[in-house]
């Protein structure tokens, strides 16, 4: 069984590493709060507290962290991985992330003999946690058949979408429809609230027809449970949607929807609800009179 080196155990990175674990994977965590890895680590886990040690100790390195600048220094830094792991390894990013980082990275993986792919995922902590991710790779195909094992620990749809970048590209299109979808499951929650239904009744109903979602079926009972804790964070959706609208921006898109669910989702932050899950946004309309 490969030693896989696994960076960031998080809300999902967790539930990840821990799918590893009980495949029988010898893993190595390394996080900047180990107690976010304890978990892990009562599972048998090994904690590192170097980047460039556990690079040096696997045979597949993943990444599940915040920011693109946080994967960079990651990779590409002095103490990174791309300068410490073993040539012939395998290096995963699933962090959401810019796919012109995903391109850089992969050149100066392949420069070092090292096989690159970025891999962001959808789900959420729930797909996550029951190892039911979607998975969108860029990268070479020999590569992805290589660790497709591995990606089948922790997803069921899991597409090679092309080259180096494509993944991020694809995690891109993902996320806008999230982006506008979001606003649209609000504001029919709000509608049923303000009209007097009794709103599980109107999910039952429209929640399987043409208007079902993920957002819809998942983060709407949340909704009306006044249920915000974070599957996934409003900091890190902000950071989605501007990789997305600075890639639309590039490509001579417009994308409005877009840019009006990065607006209200920068007033959240704004209101101190960054640290929330998505489905906070319904409080911006939950406010109204």
């Amino acid at each position: 069984m490969e030693t896989i080196g696994f960076i960031g155990t998080g809300v999902m990175g967790r539930s990840m590493a821990g799918h590893l674990l009980k495949a029988g994977h010898p893993v190595i965590v390394y996080n900047r709060t180990r107690s976010k890895a304890e978990d892990l680590l009562a599972l048998g886990a090994k904690w590192e507290k170097r980047i460039s040690q556990l690079a040096r100790q696997s045979d597949v390195i993943i990444t599940m962290v915040g920011y693109p600048k946080d994967v960079e220094e990651i990779y590409l830094g002095e103490n990174g991985i791309v300068n410490h792991a073993r040539e012939g390894s395998y290096i995963i990013d699933m962090t959401t992330s810019s796919p012109s980082l995903a391109k850089k990275i992969y050149e100066a993986a392949k420069a070092k003999g090292i096989h690159s792919l970025d891999a962001p995922v959808s789900g959420g902590d729930i797909g996550a946690r029951e190892a039911r991710l979607s998975i969108m790779v860029g990268g070479d195909r020999a590569d992805f058949e290589a660790v497709m094992p591995i990606l089948s620990l922790m997803g069921t749809n899991i597409v090679l979408q092309g080259a180096a970048g494509a993944g991020q590209h694809t995690k891109m299109c993902n996320q806008i429809v999230i982006a506008s979808n979001m606003i649209g499951v609000c504001e029919a929650m709000a509608y049923a609230k303000k009209a007097g239904l009794n709103p599980e009744q109107v999910l039952q109903s429209i929640s399987s027809g043409a208007a079902g979602s993920w957002s819809l079926s998942n983060l709407a009972p949340r909704m009306i449970a006044g249920n915000f804790e974070p599957g996934f964070y409003v900091k890190h959706f902000i950071k989605d949607m501007q990789i997305a609208l600075d890639s639309a921006k590039e490509m001579g898109l417009l994308t409005p929807g877009l840019e009006l669910a990065k607006s209200l989702y920068d007033t959240l932050a704004e209101q101190g609800y960054e640290e929330c899950g998505t489905q906070v946004l319904y409080k911006l309309y939950e406010s109204q009179g």
